[in-house]
């Protein structure tokens, strides 16, 4: 497995990590054996990198990982670097309500957190989002507090602008920014992505398959109600077709490759530097193995050129998130 450092001052990691979100019902149900099955697998493959928020499912998620990794060989448990989000509140129907960045309840997330997951300490520890409320200075300098004490390695951010991850990097080393990247969110590029490289810290990029609507799979017939993306604007009617022709154009270059989409796609996002990890969002077995044989894509520039005429920079119809979520982004801000 190609390794690959985060930023600076982070952990070596594999050049590809597995998201776990979607094993928490956010894209519908999911078997949760096979996604113990995926995780062993992952870890199996050489896949290290294990990502995570404490409100996906509830707490769900890091219940699930607990149990897989708890299960996992010694030596590939011990291999797993541990990254988690926290701060996303939710009622009882699912529905995020607020976040919290205060430093008391960062204590208190990881707390439970720790207790989830059946660990010691978090590889990396990350707020999900900045809140509004409280300065980005004083949630990392909860995080350095319980690096202080043991409970932590490395501070990481989420969906965060180049002025917070100045403000953040000035209290503490930052290891990494998780952030959406695709090729068809490309966002990043103007602003966060020179920061991140200026400070030297590295990117771990999610939605690299824009939630499965470039993995060349996604079907509109088979959407379900209790998919998250049912409500995501790049998936409503009106947009999703425009999409799906970006989809149908990178096809192209994939069958002359005699490789899959989602390999073109994710092989893309790996090309883009050393400094970036890409976070697949793998809930079977079978994903997972596509998913891998990214590595063995090799693009050309004249398939660089390809790509960018298929699928050129802005061209997706819809933004990423619902306009309300996309308001409280620090990343969107100018």
């Amino acid at each position: 497995m190609e390794q690959r450092r985060l930023g600076k001052t982070g952990p070596q990691s594999s050049a590809i990590g597995l998201g776990c979100m979607g094993m928490s019902g956010m894209y519908g149900p999911s078997d949760r054996a096979e996604s113990i099955a995926t995780i062993h697998a992952a870890l199996e493959a050489g896949v290290t990198l294990l990502d995570t928020g404490d409100f996906y499912g509830m707490g769900h998620n890091e219940l699930l990982i607990g149990e897989a990794l708890k299960s996992a060989p010694p030596s590939r448990r011990d291999s797993a670097i541990l990254s988690v989000k926290f701060g996303g509140m939710r009622d009882p129907a699912g529905n995020f309500i607020a976040f919290d960045g205060r430093p008391v309840a960062v204590k208190n997330f990881l707390a439970y957190t720790l207790q989830r997951l059946g660990v010691e300490h978090i590889d990396i520890y990350r707020p999900a989002r900045l809140d509004a409320n409280v300065p980005i200075e004083d949630t990392v300098g909860a995080i350095v507090d319980m690096i202080d004490a043991g409970y932590v390695r490395h501070v990481g951010l989420s969906e965060v602008g180049a002025q917070t991850i100045r403000k953040a990097a000035a209290v503490h080393p930052v290891c990494d920014v998780q952030i959406e990247y695709s090729l068809i969110s490309r966002g990043l590029e103007d602003a966060i992505l020179p920061a991140c490289r200026e400070l030297g810290i590295g990117i771990t990029a999610y939605g690299v398959l824009s939630r499965g609507l470039i993995s060349g799979h996604w079907r509109q017939d088979a959407a379900q109600s209790n998919d998250w993306r049912a409500k995501s604007p790049r998936f409503q009617q009106g947009n999703v077709e425009r999409n799906l022709a970006l989809v149908d154009a990178l096809r192209k270059i994939a069958d002359a490759k005699r490789v899959s989409v989602a390999q073109i796609a994710i092989a893309w996002v790996l090309a883009q530097g050393d400094d970036i990890v890409p976070v697949i969002g793998a809930r079977r077995r079978d994903r997972l193995t596509e998913s891998l044989g990214a590595f063995d894509v090799k693009l050309t520039q004249d398939d660089f050129a390809a790509i960018e005429a298929a699928v050129p920079k802005g061209a997706a119809a819809g933004d990423r998130y619902e306009a309300v979520q996309m308001a409280h982004l620090d990343s969107e801000k100018p």
